[in-house]
């Protein structure tokens, strides 16, 4: 477990504190649900760098030929260890 201290507005912090949001449990719940919103605007941005690019999409057969090359790949580095 990490100790985290934080330099914040007064007026921010009493507020944040009278909505509950300063427990380790709604600071994790809050940092959690903003990674998971980064994460997900990332994910829309490469979509449209794509798009801007006119990459053509790829059909599901090419997606699982690429997933059966990269796991046949990871085999002959590691053959003990299966990722199928």
């Amino acid at each position: 477990m990490t100790t985290l201290q934080l330099n914040l507005p007064d007026d921010l912090v009493q507020r944040a504190q009278s909505a509950g949001l300063l427990t380790d449990a709604a600071m994790q719940k809050l940092l959690e649900e903003a990674i998971r919103r980064d994460a997900g605007q990332r994910l829309l941005d490469v979509g449209k760098r794509l798009q801007d690019a006119k990459i053509p999409p790829i059909s599901d057969e090419e997606i699982n030929a690429e997933i059966k090359a990269v796991r046949a790949m990871r085999r002959t580095r590691n053959p003990g260890n299966r990722c199928d």
